[in-house]
């Protein structure tokens, strides 16, 4: 015992002693070996001097990239996929303007963006119902998986044991015993807290379970800072789900830490549902090590809506990409404004193109209304967005705090006509980092009414204003530059 503690302790020694070597080698590893935002390079070498050794572990722990590998294939429904992205692209090019919506038309370059660069067909054939209220979205979740008669996928960030998820189980069960197929696809770190007892419980009433990115040895994450953030329900393939509720009772307000959820969550019926389904299918063959598309009713029958509805493409992200698919659609969306952008997140840490457009906008004469919570789920990433609110306040935007409850909705709406919202957050994390979905729509009438909700958040908000901002206290700003600098990493 005296000399394997005599070991170790030299080898402690061996470290401590050069320690300053130590970092410099870690930091030509950071630099030289990853190819990173400087900001965020700079934001880890400051991490390391500060916390020499532990630092890089904490990097190896979060901060490694993913190197842009592939990990989803759908090699089987290609072909079909091409098929359809190639008669688009000739629509969209050859398509005159006389022949279609004036206002929708000025955002054909962003459709065959999103065509082109990811194979998000454009439906026209949809029709969406807006929740913002948690409680009437489980309940119409909940109508829905009741009506199932073939199979029913759900993905979801986050799901808590609870009073809500209980509730979901008990229809989830009757119908597995009916016959249906029943699919819950989780994220490991945002599902931590879920016993694995309960998922093998599910799977003894013939419920599937799949885990994202599962931990190691069930405790030990090695990819903790890439997270699944997806929420989709398809049920049928007639109505699909994506918006930024969680399966947790704090998403209905029950939890007195936060009051009152507000959320946006879209409801969607139509050909849509197909990108939602490709999706869902793509990340539960991974984490499943299953191949769905081989069973070709999973893709097939999709519901078709109305030829007057909705137009919709369904776009994701993920750090295996090399586009940056969401933030690229925010951008593209606030250079073509030309009246009103309303932004509403619940984190906002932009990176610089997002800053530099909005700043663009608002110098334009374009009126550009940011809302955020009153109140932090995540200290550090609360007073980093703080900061960045600062600054748009100072350029002349019209920032808000939600002040009834916690605002967690996600998305944006351009000059009353396209929207875009889903699970991605305003930050450099949604851009970069995590797994997320949004669903664009170049809708005039759902453009509109989600202004409208918009326009009721306003009348339970508090106006930052300059004044207020430039007052705020010497501990404030202390805590938005110290989590500024760290916003890259957060």
């Amino acid at each position: 015992m005296e000399v394997l503690w005599s070991y170790l302790q030299t080898a402690a020694d061996f470290l401590t002693g050069h320690l300053i070597l130590w970092n410099m080698l870690f930091a030509i590893i950071i630099i030289f070996f990853e190819r990173k935002d400087p900001r965020s390079v700079w934001a880890w070498l400051l991490l390391l001097y500060f916390i020499p050794f532990l630092g890089f572990l904490f990097y190896l722990l979060i901060g490694t990239d993913m190197h842009k590998r592939k990990m989803f294939r759908m090699k089987e429904v290609e072909d079909r996929l091409n098929e359809e992205v190639r008669g688009q692209e000739y629509q969209l090019l050859n398509r005159s303007t006389e022949e279609a919506d004036l206002e929708i038309d000025r955002y054909r370059d962003l459709m065959m963006y999103n065509l082109v660069s990811s194979g998000a067909v454009l439906t026209d054939d949809n029709e969406v119902a807006i929740y913002t209220d948690g409680n009437a979205k489980f309940d119409a979740l909940i109508e829905d998986m009741r009506q199932a008669r073939d199979f029913i996928h759900m993905e979801y960030y986050i799901i808590k044991n609870d009073v809500l998820f209980q509730r979901i189980i008990e229809v989830l069960r009757q119908k597995a015993a009916e016959g249906v197929e029943v699919r819950i696809l989780f994220d490991s770190m945002g599902c931590r807290t879920v016993k694995s007892k309960l998922w093998k419980q599910l799977g003894s009433w013939g419920i599937q379970t799949a885990e994202f990115f599962p931990a190691l040895l069930g405790r030990l994450q090695l990819r903790v800072n890439y997270r699944n953030h997806r929420k989709i329900v398809v049920i049928d393939n007639q109505v699909g789900y994506v918006g930024g509720f969680n399966v947790g009772k704090e998403y209905i307000g029950l939890d007195e830490k936060f009051g009152y959820w507000r959320d946006t969550h879209l409801r969607i019926q139509g050909s849509a549902i197909f990108g939602l389904q490709l999706r869902f299918i793509l990340d539960w063959n991974y984490a499943a090590g299953q191949n769905l598309f081989t069973d070709g009713r999973y893709l097939e029958n999709v519901c078709r809506g109305s030829g007057e509805g909705c137009k919709i493409q369904i776009i994701s992200s993920g750090p295996d990409t090399t586009q940056k698919q969401i933030r690229d659609n925010y951008l593209r969306l606030i250079h073509k404004a030309r009246r009103r952008i309303s932004i509403q997140t619940p984190y906002f840490i932009p990176d610089e193109s997002v800053i530099s457009a909005l700043l663009i906008a608002i110098r334009s004469g374009v009126e550009v209304r940011i809302m955020i919570p009153c109140k932090p789920d995540h200290p550090f990433v609360y007073w980093a967005t703080y900061s960045y609110i600062g600054e748009m306040v100072m350029a002349g935007a019209k920032c808000y705090t939600y002040d009834n409850g916690f605002l967690h909705s996600k998305g944006l709406i351009v000059d009353e006509e396209v929207l875009c919202y889903g699970t991605a957050n305003m930050d450099i994390r949604s851009f970069s980092l995590n797994f997320e979905v949004n669903a664009v729509i170049y809708d005039a009438r759902k453009a509109k009414e989600m202004t409208d909700r918009f326009e009721e958040d306003l009348k339970h908000c508090t106006q930052i204003t300059q004044e207020a901002y430039t007052s705020r206290r010497l501990m404030i700003r202390f805590k938005e530059q110290m989590c500024r600098l760290l916003s890259p990493v957060l």
